[in-house]
C-alpha cells in the first residue's frame, strides 16, 4: 500500500522549459541580443534548450559541477551561434539565474492533481536542483502548502540517481522502499534512480518520447495520476 509520493520539481511540476522560455525572451530584448547578431529569439532559446539538458544529465550523473554548468550553459550556446566570446554579456547567467525562479508556471493541472493527492498520501520534493533557485520556485509557486519535506540534492551531497539521495529522502520521510512511488521526467535520474534502489517510479512523459520497455509505469499529463491513485 503507497503511502508517499515523491516528486522531482522541473520537468514535472514547475515547467523548467516554459519559465526559461519566458525569461530569455525577455533578456533578449533586455541584453539587445539582436544588435549582437543574433536575429532569431527563437533560435537562441532553442539551440540554449539543447545545451542545457545535455548539461544537466551531466550534472545528474556527477561530471560536471554546478559552477561547470552555470558557466557553460550560456557561453556554449552564444559561441554556436557565431558570437565571438569576448561579446557574450557578462550579466546574462546572473540575470538569467535571478529572474527565472521567480517565473511560476506549472504544468496543467498540477495544483489540482496535487491537492487531490495531498488528501490520500503524504508528498515530498526530491531535487537535483540548486537550492537557492529551488527554494524561490516552491515559494512563489506555492507549492509548500502540499510537500511535507522538500530534499534537495546539494543538502545531501550527492544527486539522483545515486541511491543515497533516496535513502535520504525516505528517512526524513519515515517511509519504507514498499510505501513508496516516484514521479518524474528524467528516465537516468528519477525513473532508474528509483527502481536501482528499489522503489517503484512512474515516468513522466509529457512529449511523448519512446518508452523503455524496462520501464512499466508512465503518465502524459499530470491528471492522469488523479485516475492511479
Amino acid at each position: 500500500m503507497k503511502k508517499h509520493i515523491f516528486f522531482d520539481l522541473d520537468h514535472t511540476i514547475w515547467d523548467f522549459d516554459r519559465n526559461a522560455e519566458e525569461t530569455l525572451n525577455e533578456l533578449y530584448h533586455t541584453h539587445k541580443l539582436q544588435e549582437l547578431g543574433l536575429q532569431s529569439c527563437s533560435d537562441f532559446i532553442l539551440k540554449y534548450t539543447e545545451n542545457n539538458h545535455q548539461l544537466w544529465a551531466d550534472y545528474h550523473l556527477g561530471k560536471i559541477t554546478k559552477e561547470f554548468l552555470r558557466a557553460e550553459r550560456f557561453s556554449k550556446t552564444f559561441i554556436q551561434l557565431g558570437i565571438h566570446p569576448d561579446s557574450v554579456p557578462n550579466q546574462f547567467e546572473d540575470d538569467y539565474v535571478s529572474i527565472s525562479p521567480t517565473k511560476t508556471n506549472l504544468f496543467e493541472a498540477a495544483e489540482e492533481v496535487l491537492a487531490y493527492l495531498q488528501q490520500k498520501y503524504s508528498l515530498h520534493i526530491i531535487s537535483n536542483g540548486f537550492k537557492e533557485t529551488t527554494l524561490t520556485k516552491m515559494n512563489l509557486s506555492n507549492l509548500n502548502p502540499y510537500f511535507e519535506n522538500v530534499i534537495i540534492s546539494e543538502d545531501v551531497g550527492v544527486n539522483k540517481p545515486n541511491p543515497q539521495i533516496f535513502e535520504y529522502a525516505l528517512d526524513k520521510a519515515k517511509a519504507t522502499k514498499a510505501e513508496s512511488i516516484m514521479i518524474g521526467d528524467s528516465l537516468e535520474a528519477d525513473v532508474y534512480g528509483a527502481l536501482n534502489f528499489g522503489i517503484e517510479a512512474i515516468f513522466f512523459n509529457p512529449l511523448e518520447k519512446e518508452k523503455p520497455a524496462d520501464v512499466a509505469k508512465q503518465i502524459t499529463h499530470l491528471k492522469e495520476l488523479m485516475l492511479l491513485f
